[in-house]
């Protein structure tokens, strides 16, 4: 409907023009028959417009039209000449139209509407009917094989852009579909490779031979921290600082020929913990096999490496262990027996300064019972035992500890203690063994508070990783642990203290790992140290 009006358009133009000018042999009233037809054009246009809402089918709507269009043309060719008139080339116009929204059917049939009404046209004409509005000479004039010509050759044209068209729009049509097909086939291999791709839990990232990244998968996102928005075009030096280093080949190009470079990066974020980072790299091909960038695939092997120097820290405490059970077990008998002779000695032997003999015996009683708690704790830390497996109330535990740590020599009257037990803290376990971590803890919070402080002791029920425990937590106000310790708390032998054997937070360790449990730790420097240690619930509830 548009272009149709910018053709009656641009002819109504002309015949202004030709009207204006009068540089044309067609008499007034032809002239005016084409306004004629411009207006009704028009007027059918606005027609065609109000059909859309009415008829239900947009084909009935474009047959209205193209048949209607064919009338006009032929009107138009009546009052131009008849036979002479040149516009019978807009019959061709019409049917190409017709083939593009009607198909092949509909272009044969609006050709055949063409070829029939042209060839009444000329028919009647020719037998004199009627006469043309404008000619140079009736078409009764021409042969009757002139005029059978004309119409043949009409006809045949008519088809012939008719099929021609049809055959275009059909293969227009089916590479369209194909098209269709193979972009959706397309994108369901896109979908697909962006499925696997986001889906895997290792980082995967590309970059181009300028060095700038171009694509960043999920788990890239989540290994780094970074966001795909914030990485996209920066260079990968700036990513991975001294990578290239790393990827360089012998003739100083990145991963030449088919080489493969696996190695291993610490990404410092600014964050207290480094990660360690294991790369893979290989190059990135285009069709013709020629080097478009590189591909970067990378997992985070912290956790692989902190775990590898945890079995390497428990190879050793076990062997520590054997050998500590040993030692002590051998130990035991001879002070035993020094035990013994110094306390008969002590009894049966009369010396003349009895004083300073007594003072030694203490001494050596002392450092007896020195050697006796050492040994308990080498047995304590190598073989923690279960033996007993009763249900015990952490909360009893904590108050005999509390009683019992007041007449301790690390016991400060500067120290307040402040307790929150309001939960039934049941849990199983060995009674002593758990006593003697709450004493461990409780000392070693004593002993960080040397100048004295509030020392916080308390249970709850808490639910961590989908099972339910007691949590015993343990505050002082005392002088922290540097960062650099606090990883190392727990190993046997390890201590900043003066005096200390470096085995009592790893009998804690030990006897909460033992039953089942968790222990963390949270220190800063200064202002105190936080112990949680976490047991399997047994029962328990808010009392009333």
């Amino acid at each position: 409907m548009f272009f149709r009006v910018v053709i009656v358009t641009f002819l109504l133009g002309v015949a202004a023009f030709v009207q204006i000018k009068g540089t044309t042999s067609l008499p007034g009233v032809s002239i005016v028959y084409l306004y004629y037809i411009i207006i009704i054009t028009y007027f059918l246009t606005f027609i065609y417009l109000l059909l859309l809402r009415f008829l239900a089918s947009i084909r009935i709507n474009i047959y209205i039209q193209t048949l209607m269009d064919v009338a006009l043309v032929t009107v138009l060719v009546f009052v131009t000449g008849g036979i002479e008139s040149v516009y019978s080339v807009f019959y061709p116009l019409v049917i190409i139209y017709s083939v593009l929204f009607l198909e092949r059917r509909g272009g044969l049939i609006i050709a055949s509407a063409s070829g029939i009404l042209y060839g009444l046209l000329l028919d009647f004409e020719y037998y004199g009917f009627i006469e043309p509005v404008h000619g140079t000479a009736a078409a009764y004039n021409y042969s009757a094989g002139f005029v059978f010509s004309r119409i043949f050759i009409h006809f045949v044209s008519f088809y012939i852009v008719a099929f021609l068209t049809s055959f275009v729009v059909v293969s227009e049509k089916k590479l369209r579909r194909l098209l269709a097909e193979k972009e959706d086939a397309f994108n369901r291999l896109d979908l697909l490779h962006r499925s696997i791709i986001e889906s895997v839990d290792t980082g995967i990232l590309t970059f181009d031979l300028q060095g700038e990244v171009k694509s960043f998968n999920r788990a890239a996102e989540e290994i780094t921290g970074y966001r795909f928005q914030d990485v996209k075009g920066l260079k990968i030096e700036k990513l991975f600082p001294g990578i290239l280093d790393r990827l360089k080949g012998k003739e100083g190009d990145v991963l030449r020929g088919n080489d493969r470079n696996r190695f291993e990066l610490i990404l410092d974020r600014g964050e207290k913990r480094k990660r360690i980072l294991g790369l893979s790299a290989s190059r990135l091909s285009g069709k013709a096999g020629e080097r478009i960038g590189d591909i970067l695939v990378f997992q985070d092997l912290t956790s692989v490496r902190d775990m590898e120097k945890e079995v390497e820290r428990n190879k050793r405490l076990a062997l520590i262990g054997e050998m500590s059970a040993c030692f002590a077990h051998e130990m035991r008998n001879p002070l035993a027996s020094i035990s013994g002779s110094v306390q008969m000695l002590r009894r049966d032997l009369k010396l003349d300064d009895k004083d300073m003999h007594e003072r030694l015996m203490r001494i050596i009683l002392r450092g007896k019972d020195q050697l006796e708690a050492l040994l308990k704790d080498f047995l304590l830390l190598a073989r923690p035992s279960l033996d007993s497996n009763e249900r015990l109330d952490v909360n009893d535990i904590i108050t005999d500890v509390l009683e019992s740590i007041r007449f301790t020599p690390e016991w400060k009257e500067e120290v307040e203690v402040k307790a929150d037990m309001s939960v039934r803290a049941n849990v199983r376990g060995n009674r002593l063994e758990i006593r003697q971590a709450v004493w461990n803890l409780a000392v070693n919070a004593l002993q960080s508070m040397e100048e004295g402080g509030r020392l916080e002791i308390g249970t709850k029920d808490v639910h961590f990783n989908g099972k339910e425990y007691v949590e015993i937590w343990i505050q002082d106000q005392g002088c922290g642990i540097d960062e650099k310790d606090l990883a190392r708390v727990f190993e046997p032998f390890y201590t900043t203290k003066e005096r200390g054997s470096g085995l009592g937070l790893a009998i804690v360790n030990r006897i909460v790992g033992s039953h089942g449990g968790e222990i963390e730790v949270k220190s800063e420097t200064g202002r105190g140290t936080r112990f949680t240690v976490r047991l399997p619930s047994h029962g328990g509830g808010v009392e009333s």
